[in-house]
């Protein structure tokens, strides 16, 4: 029997891994591609910034933001979905062995992380090893993660991509998804502008941000309960720590709600001008809040900010980083932050709320796999789950058109 058709628009985390799980199974794949074809090194390049009352980041390329991770590799929302019925523990399993995720040595621990870990421990905060799909063999720590790996030390779905070529899929970079097109309430296929290309399956994965809005075109009602996963850094001096230099946030305090790692930010060296602060003076605190699903995306705009409630959960770990800092030798009064920002945007296209379990819309053969799809803001990076739910989604698809 023919294996279907199937477009997936974006290369992003669940774009790339549901792409290369049906192209291993036999199917036709074609990925459509917003951004252009870049060298990981000049990922940064390619960062669209929305602002609204939270600044909101996202990068547009091959590869999409898995390409300026950190390398975090942290479960995520777990719990809940297994309480709704998802169980990822399999998926989860096979894509932590696939990307080899490792807490890193101690010779990848700078001399400013480990005074911080030092710090909060003896203030008594656990400060534990974060898990990351680095490889410590390539990686020589040089604090641009965020840019885009020059040494290929970072996983990225680039990788993910390249596999699923060996596969037969097609990837087209350059061509923005502007119509999903339905005929009898089945998806058959989508249109770039005035091109059109026909498939039996199209799986969204453009972002928290576009996947709405292209459902917002054919009618469903998406883009409600937008979270980010707010952050700040907070930061101070300590002079030639040069910790700018270093892996970043290679360790992290979960506390409810909350998380606090080892972070860098240029935006602190404008914020300490008065102390004639240059970069490498600075050592600095992320702190990051699963924040209230309040924002709401639009054809036309996107609307966040923070309540009540993120501001008190902001407020509360940044006195926490506060503290650790000066116990770690920062002078107080060097102390500052910088304006909250959005990392992770979701919840557009919510399990439960616009696709099912097995992530399919009210459209046969649409279906959703990106950040859009979590029903909660997980306060902590995405990008694994989102691995292991578009892995969980090539098997339902696999199995579900296997005879048809």
């Amino acid at each position: 029997m023919k294996k279907k058709d199937v477009i997936v628009v974006g290369s992003g985390a669940g774009g790339a891994t549901v792409a290369k799980e049906l192209a291993k199974s036999g199917f036709k794949v074609t990925v459509l591609e917003k951004g252009p074809t870049v060298k990981m090194k000049k990922a940064h390049e390619h960062y669209e910034i929305i602002n609204t009352g939270v600044e909101i980041s996202q990068t547009v390329c091959i590869g999409g933001t898995s390409a300026v991770t950190i390398g975090n590799a942290v479960r995520t929302c777990e719990k809940y979905l297994k309480k709704i019925g998802i169980n990822l523990e399999e998926e989860f399993k096979e894509i932590e062995n696939e990307l080899s995720v490792q807490t890193l040595p101690d010779s990848h621990f700078g001399k400013g992380t480990t005074m911080l870990m030092d710090a909060a421990e003896s203030l008594g905060f656990h400060m534990e090893k974060m898990p990351k799909f680095i490889n410590p063999e390539k990686c020589e720590p040089c604090g641009k993660c965020a840019f885009g790996c020059s040494k290929n030390a970072k996983w990225t779905t680039e990788v993910f991509i390249e596999e699923a070529k060996q596969y037969g899929t097609i990837v087209i970079d350059n061509t923005p998804v502007t119509h999903i097109l339905i005929e009898n309430s089945k998806v058959t296929g989508v249109k770039c502008h005035n091109k059109i290309f026909r498939s039996d399956i199209v799986i969204l994965s453009a972002g928290a941000i576009q996947t709405p809005r292209l459902l917002q075109k054919i009618g469903i009602r998406a883009g409600k309960n937008l979270f980010v996963d707010t952050f700040v850094t907070v930061g101070g001096i300590i002079k030639k720590i040069k910790f700018n230099k270093e892996l970043m946030m290679n360790s992290v305090i979960k506390l409810d709600n909350i998380v606090i790692a080892p972070h860098f930010s240029g935006l602190l060296v404008e914020k300490l001008k008065d102390f004639k602060a240059r970069k490498k003076d600075i050592i600095g605190l992320m702190v990051k809040i699963a924040d209230e699903s309040t924002g709401e995306v639009t054809p036309d705009e996107v609307i966040k900010f923070n309540t009540a409630n993120d501001v008190e959960l902001l407020a509360k770990g940044s006195a926490i980083a506060g503290a650790i800092l000066t116990h770690a030798g920062v002078e107080p009064k060097t102390l500052v932050s910088t304006y909250a920002r959005g990392a992770h945007p979701g919840g557009t296209a919510a399990i439960g709320d616009v696709v099912d379990k097995n992530l399919e819309t009210e459209i046969k053969g649409l279906y959703v796999a990106d950040a859009s799809i979590f029903p909660e803001a997980p306060g902590a990076p995405p990008v694994l789950t989102i691995l292991a739910l578009a892995k969980r989604l090539g098997k339902h698809i696999s199995s579900e058109y296997e005879n048809s």
